[in-house]
């Protein structure tokens, strides 16, 4: 086992005793984690895998020999050799006891809260044989509810476990959410109690999965979009993409990272959706349009010397990102990618190309995403994205609203056959799966950048077109690559670009970050003319892990969690025929058919390009 370090000296391991199971743990280690260790269960309701233990709930007592008192497992490092009890009498009543405390204070019916069954404090309430109100039950709501944006948040259900909060200022660094006040008028509040959509939340939903409780929860859409799928004057289509579909089986008991992307498309038909389409297709339009973009900025840089480039180029697919570089950063948006999400790609595609070549009035259709992210409600929403002359997507549905609109449909999801992806939308690659994950922006990027500009097969450069350094879970990653020899300007580029001898041996600089406190570190880097201000093309996902983290996927979440989930989206592209954006056919097909400008073209801008808006941070 490998030791603790400390200055140059080495700390030795500690053997300690819990519950009679001895075990050697690196110094330090809490008592919560030995106990994990040990295959124990402590119970808590503020400690999170992705979070720094504080000690809020005292729900993990337990007895140390030799001391006096319950100690807290959760906030003990273990230093010594320790005998550890975790069960006894006397923890037993004084965790019923806090448990009867926090009910009290707690206002609200299980049978009416959209955490029913997946709610952390309901389950330790059945596992402590909680009966009654010993202490009695709010029979009132204190607070009024904030529906203002994508989040809800009903602080009657909160238990101050501070979770939100240290999700909010730990991995995202945007700090919304706060104390206010102090004893029992403590409660999470932002500045100056504004609403959650006057303030400088980026909606990106992490507090969410990571309440215990049903104090934090999405804006539930479900019924609207029941509404018009029984509407027989309207046609109703949605976009499904890569990340809830290797996470939905969790909402079904599955292990995660099971893949259940033609099951759902069957499930979807039946709840009566007219079309179900990859949300992979427009992640390959994207791509094209964003690697187009990355290249005339290449060019305007290396061959034109124009210092106003506006490299490094930003990516743009992550709502939560735009809304973060809004707020924070409004002097540095000429960076960001103009090119739209795949989502919002997606939508004007659809009322337009798809309207005219199904002979559907626009206005008649209904656009729905399945996204795994709540700040995808906020962008459907923006009034920028009305390209088509109406708002381009209606709805954006989280996974866990999808699945219990399969619940409540009877559909056991994992039974279901397999069913394809309907056309002139079903084929895409595995480049559109990647985008699931923290870095697959990038390498989908790379893989169609690399063989446009060399006329090489990007398998020359990195086995099985994988592109495995942008890969992984560290907050920021780098990379280079030289570009050796360059090839001649393929058909579809030739509108912009003569040759590419202006690249010939440039190395090309990349990085990929993920949570916004990883992105404000290379943000403030750029500021200052650091390693990152040096770089040519960067992608910024909001959310930890990337898409297969956000916040509106399954609840709980954990590294390990998105580790599986990750495996799954890698394993599904490897198994695509085809893996780069460039070479799908219905892309290259709309190009021809109606983007006849080719990528970066006027009507391209006009359907599939935005603009941003500066925010002043509240």
């Amino acid at each position: 086992m490998s030791t603790a370090t400390e200055g140059n000296t080495q700390i030795p391991p500690v053997t300690v005793t819990i519950d009679d199971i001895e075990l050697t743990v690196p110094s330090g280690t809490t008592i919560l984690a030995a106990a994990k260790m040990a295959g124990l269960h402590i119970p808590t309701l503020c400690d999170h895998p992705d979070l720094t233990p504080i000690g809020a709930c005292r729900l993990c007592m337990i007895e140390i020999d030799g001391q006096s008192g319950l100690q807290i497992a959760c906030t003990y490092p273990i230093t010594k050799p320790l005998k550890i009890t975790t069960t006894s009498a006397a923890i037993r009543t004084a965790r019923r006891h806090i448990i009867d405390l926090i009910l009290a204070d707690h206002y609200g019916q299980c049978y009416t809260c959209k955490r029913n069954n997946n709610c952390e404090l309901q389950c330790l309430a059945a596992e402590y044989g909680i009966d009654l109100f010993r202490f009695g039950q709010t029979e009132s709501p204190k607070y009024s509810i904030d529906h203002s944006g994508s989040l809800v948040f009903d602080m009657n259900k909160c238990i101050l476990c501070r979770r939100c909060m240290r999700a909010c200022n730990e991995l995202q660094n945007v700090g919304c959410l706060t104390i206010s006040g102090r004893g029992d008028q403590s409660r999470i509040a932002t500045f100056a109690d504004k609403p959650l959509a006057l303030s400088a939340c980026i909606e990106c939903g992490q507090c969410i999965i990571r309440c215990p409780t049903g104090a934090l929860t999405e804006v539930d859409q479900t019924d609207e979009v029941w509404a018009l799928l029984d509407d027989p004057t309207k046609h109703v289509v949605i976009q499904t993409a890569p990340a809830p579909r290797a996470a939905i089986g969790e909402c079904f008991g599955l292990e995660p990272g099971t893949p259940l992307t033609f099951e759902m498309n069957t499930a979807l038909k039946s709840m009566g959706f007219d079309a179900v389409f990859d949300t992979n297709f427009s992640a390959d339009l994207t791509i094209l349009e964003e690697g187009t973009e990355l290249l005339l900025r290449l060019q305007q840089a290396l061959a034109d010397k124009n210092p106003k480039a506006n490299l490094p180029l930003l990516t743009s697919c992550s709502p939560g990102w735009i809304k973060y570089i809004e707020y924070f950063y409004p002097d540095m948006l000429d960076l960001l990618s103009t090119a739209k999400s795949p989502q919002q790609m997606f939508g004007p595609i659809i009322k337009t190309y798809y309207a005219e070549k199904k002979g559907i009035d626009p206005k008649n259709i209904v656009s729905v995403a399945l996204m795994p992210c709540t700040a995808k409600k906020f962008e459907c929403n923006r009034p920028e994205m009305k390209a088509s002359g109406f708002q381009d997507v209606d709805f954006a549905l989280t996974t866990r609203e999808l699945a219990k609109m399969m619940h409540e449909s009877g559909l056991d999801l994992p039974k279901l056959p397999k069913s394809v992806f309907d056309n002139p939308f079903g084929t895409s690659t595995g480049s559109g799966v990647i985008f699931g994950a923290t870095g697959g922006v990038m390498e989908a990027a790379l893989r169609t950048v690399i063989e446009l500009v060399t006329s090489k097969k990007v398998e020359d450069f990195y086995a099985h077109a994988d592109i495995v350094p942008v890969r992984g879970f560290e907050g920021i990653r780098l990379l280079e690559i030289p570009i050796t020899e360059v090839g001649p300007v393929p058909e579809l580029l030739q509108h912009l670009f003569s040759d590419f001898e202006w690249l010939n041996g440039v190395t090309l600089r990349v990085a990929v970050a993920h949570g916004t406190v990883n992105i404000r570190k290379v943000m403030e880097d750029i500021k200052m003319g650091g390693l990152f201000s040096t770089c040519h093309f960067i992608e910024m996902m909001a959310c930890p892990g990337g898409c297969l983290g956000g916040g509106g996927q399954p609840i709980p979440t954990s590294p390990e969690i998105r580790a599986k989930r990750a495996k799954a989206i890698y394993s599904e592209d490897a198994s695509y025929a085809i893996r780069k954006s460039h070479e799908n056919p219905q892309v290259l097909q709309i190009y021809r058919e109606f983007l006849k400008d080719g990528p970066c073209g006027h009507k391209a801008h006009a359907l599939l390009h935005t603009t941003y808006t500066p925010r002043s941070k509240p």
